[in-house]
């Protein structure tokens, strides 16, 4: 396994993080596909054991499960202090005012939360799921401030937003001396590369580490595009990021194939070596069904691709629409409180 630091700091991460949404109750939550604990156990031994220490969740996942999932595996099978566990927040938990979204109230439950069911004393990196468009960004800040010091948080990382939006976040910390992000968490893969013009730049800039989500795009880069999967058939968030762009994507997908046929490879290794080859990315958060997928993932960090293989993997593509910014809605209806018994 290769390692290396999170953005500017001491923490240091292997180059492949395993992401856990791939493993929660499939009742709950809007994945059909995902993976229930007993089956969902013998992927956290594999990742360790080849020596993957970064691990990504969010209190979204599988409605909580997920993280509840990830610390009970991580707690029997990892060392507390040789693991980096991430978890994110943003997303309702429920359908009611201030359950969801960064504000101060928001994030001091949400916290609280996650540490309830990962049965952790800390989280090492806290990560907004995304931007609130509802709440001023020095409430945000100053609140993961708080929560850093009080010792539940040991660093906090950002997700999918305008560039302009994470230099705001940013730069309201600098002003008033609290904690800043060391990380975002973008998508970026060989069929959407629109963080190359502007995210990804200011994050080498500053100093922050860069942890796509998607390296694989759901899956379409390591299999023909009409070949469908239990995932790719019930995954509706895969119909809102990649179905207006599924032509233009089919030349970039077989461009992968064709290199991969050449090496002799699986296509899952050619896309994440393109990937982390790419200037200021730290570590690809894979998702794993299968024992293949991790395999295919620490292999990746060993293939070098040539400059021509290279620019075969990225003639094909052209600019996309901006996707995969927006998050669950908040809370905009009308209820009853009602007062909790006992």
């Amino acid at each position: 396994m290769h390692y290396t630091h999170l953005g500017r700091t001491g923490l240091r991460v292997s180059r492949i993080c395993l992401g856990c949404m791939s493993f929660g109750s499939a009742s709950r939550g809007p994945h059909e596909w995902t993976l229930d604990e007993e089956t969902s156990r013998p992927f956290f031994r594999q990742a360790l054991e080849a020596g993957i220490n970064f691990f990504d969740t969010a209190n979204a996942y599988s409605e909580g499960t997920s993280e509840e999932i990830t610390g009970r595996a991580l707690r029997d099978f990892a060392r507390r202090d040789e693991i980096v566990l991430a978890t994110k927040v943003y997303g309702p938990w429920r359908n009611a005012p201030n359950t969801g979204g960064l504000s101060r109230k928001a994030l001091f439950e949400g916290v609280d939360q996650s540490l309830r069911r990962l049965g952790m004393d800390y989280i090492d990196l806290y990560q907004i799921h995304r931007f609130d468009h509802e709440t001023p960004v020095e409430e945000t800040m100053e609140a993961l401030h708080d929560i850093v010091k009080s010792g539940k948080v040991r660093y906090i990382g950002a997700s999918s937003m305008e560039a302009w939006r994470f230099a705001k976040m940013q730069q309201a910390a600098k002003e008033n001396g609290w904690t800043r992000f060391i990380s975002m968490q973008p998508q970026v893969n060989l069929v959407y590369r629109e963080e190359e013009r502007e995210m990804i730049p200011l994050c080498i800039d500053q100093g922050v580490g860069v942890i796509p989500w998607s390296p694989l795009a759901r899956g379409m880069l390591t299999r023909d595009l009409d070949e469908k999967t239990a995932r790719s058939e019930t995954d509706q968030f895969s119909k809102v990021i990649y179905t207006k762009t599924a032509e233009q994507d089919r030349k970039v997908v077989e461009a992968v194939a064709a290199i991969a046929e050449e090496r002799g490879l699986p296509r899952a290794q050619i896309a994440l070596a393109w990937l982390l080859g790419k200037s200021g990315i730290t570590a690809p958060i894979v998702g794993a069904t299968k024992t293949g997928h991790i395999e295919d993932a620490v292999a990746s960090l060993d293939v070098t691709l040539s400059e021509q293989e290279i620019e075969r993997l990225e003639a094909p593509y052209v600019p996309h629409e901006v996707v995969g910014l927006a998050m669950m809605p908040r809370f905009k209806g009308k209820v009853s409180v009602v007062a909790k018994e006992g």
